[in-house]
């Protein structure tokens, strides 16, 4: 059962239609609620917008008849209202409803039946769990996306994770190979940088020996006398200054080819090290990148990044780039080993050519001033035995003049005691024994002095002698000692030292061989 006023469809009657004052409803016929058919619901819920403005329900025709009171308004002292038990439609009979105007009767016609309404609540309790299957199904069928998709993204991380991985490894791997080289050619750089300086070394060596060799013709320029000879000394001396040209020449050029091809070294190293510095950053890049996640922080959308391609290589380029660099390494560290191999051996060769003409020249030396030596030797033994006796006479000097002090202090005695005894008194002042000894003591003293005296004249005579002697057996061998001072102390003397014997395997302590048989007065 309806009440009147409370359908769906009252609230538009209402709305659609002022109800003029002091009008009445028609009385309603009854109408026969089996053959009423329902409202055409599609699924759908009784407050769509969808529902037409009147229900396309078949009325029978009926009797109505005016009510005793107004729907719409009431006297002051009727209490039942629009909505009083007694205003149900299905008490409205066989009534006589007096004739209403066509806009009231139309508000009867928007009434439904309790059956349209528990057809109405059906409807909506079946569209309801149909949209609510619907929604879970659609639900569901969104969690069940949702994963797939979650699964699917973390699929592709771990792709790309994998992926990543594997270019780390590669990076890693050139980057170590890279790292290697660039140790071994680093290595070789100093290799041959020390060997340049080796050759360096030795031709600044050769430079001092030239000089020696130069400065030691020059010197034997100063030779006086008969001693200035064309010899074996001078003849070898201008050998080695030709050997030592010539090996400068080839040091020289050994040094102009380490230098060049320690530049090509370190070109390759500087590529190398381009490469392992962009490797270094790209490892860091990447593993920064791998080591993203969803949750890191400073994760920022780039519309777009997917579209913009920057590379300038390929896998295979890129691995090809490295392994050029690699093998222009390996080749130029070829090239300083054949290199230091020939300097090696130009090392040895200048070092034994200008160590066999060394020795040479010193061999020459060795004789030439051996036979100065025994040119000279009586004359030095004779100066010698002159300054031996030189020496024996001035202590022999020495013994005089302390002897003389000596009788001197016996004298003194003497004559103190005299003096003393010539005080005595009176008759006691007696010439007896005493003073005729002390008398003669006296004289011997004053004999012994002259005669130590005498002696000590003549031999600081014979001391001067024995010095004009040593002068003269001096002058007479100041020529041979100029020679043996040119040849043995300024030629010999420089010459004590080969620059370059460490290099060609002889210790720089090692003796000369003119050193043990040269005797050096």
């Amino acid at each position: 059962m309806e009440y009147l006023g409370q359908t769906a469809t009252a609230s538009y009657t209402n709305l659609g239609r002022r109800p003029e004052s002091g009008s009445y409803l028609p009385a309603i016929g009854q109408q026969d609620i089996r053959t009423g058919s329902a409202p055409p619901y599609s699924g759908l819920l009784s407050k769509s917008v969808n529902l037409p403005w009147r229900p396309s329900t078949y009325y029978r025709n009926s009797q109505v008849q005016h009510p005793s009171y107004s729907l719409y308004r009431g006297s002051a002292s009727d209490t039942a209202g629009p909505l009083h038990a007694g205003n149900y439609l299905s008490s409205v009979d066989s009534v006589k409803v007096p004739l209403i105007f066509p806009a009231a009767r139309n508000a009867l016609y928007t009434r439904y039946t309790p059956k349209d309404w528990y057809q109405s609540q059906m409807n909506n309790y079946l569209a309801s769990d149909k949209i609510r299957s619907a929604a879970e199904r659609l639900r569901s069928d969104t969690l069940r996306l949702a994963r797939e998709k979650e699964d699917l993204a973390l699929k592709n991380q771990n792709e790309s994770d994998k992926k990543l991985g594997e270019r780390i490894n590669d990076i890693d791997f050139w980057k170590q190979e890279l790292d290697r080289e660039k140790d071994k050619m680093s290595k070789k750089i100093n290799q041959v940088d020390m060997k340049r300086r080796e050759v360096e070394k030795q031709l600044h060596d050769t430079e001092n020996q030239l000089k020696v060799a130069q400065e030691n013709l020059y010197e034997r320029e100063k030779r006086q006398g008969i001693d200035m000879v064309h010899d074996n000394v001078e003849r070898e001396l201008i050998r080695e200054v030709d050997i030592i040209k010539n090996a400068q020449n080839k040091l020289r050029n050994m040094m102009e080819r380490l230098h060049t091809q320690n530049s090509l070294n370190r070109s390759a190293l500087h590529e190398m090290e381009l490469d392992a510095a962009d490797k270094f950053r790209a490892l860091s890049l990447d593993s920064a990148a791998q080591h993203m996640s969803v949750s890191s922080r400073g994760l920022n959308f780039h519309l777009g990044i997917e579209n913009v391609d920057n590379t300038v290589s390929t896998p295979d380029t890129w691995a090809k780039f490295t392994e050029d660099n690699i093998r222009r390494s390996a080749s130029e560290r070829a090239q300083s080993d054949e290199f230091m191999n020939m300097a090696d051996n130009i090392l040895k060769e200048t070092a034994n050519d200008m160590w066999n003409q060394y020795n040479t020249v010193n061999e020459a030396f060795e004789q030439r001033v051996n036979e100065s030596n025994q040119a000279k030797d009586k004359i030095q033994n004779h100066l010698s035995a002159v300054i031996q006796e030189i020496f024996d006479l001035e202590k022999s000097i020495e013994f005089i003049k302390k002897t003389i002090l000596d009788k001197e202090a016996y004298l003194r005695l003497a004559q103190s005691r005299l003096e003393t005894r010539t005080r005595r008194p009176g008759v006691e002042l007696a010439r007896d024994q005493p003073m005729h000894r002390l008398i003669q003591e006296i004289e011997d003293l004053h004999s012994m002095i002259m005669d130590l005296k005498n002696k000590l004249s003549l031999e600081e005579n014979a001391i001067q002698h024995l010095l004009r002697t040593k002068a003269t057996l001096e002058h007479d061998l100041s020529i041979k000692n100029n020679s043996l001072h040119i040849d043995k102390e300024r030629c010999l003397g420089n010459r004590r030292t080969y620059p370059s014997i460490q290099s060609v395997g002889y210790p720089a302590t090692q003796p000369m061989p003119y050193q043990s048989q040269v005797v050096v007065y």
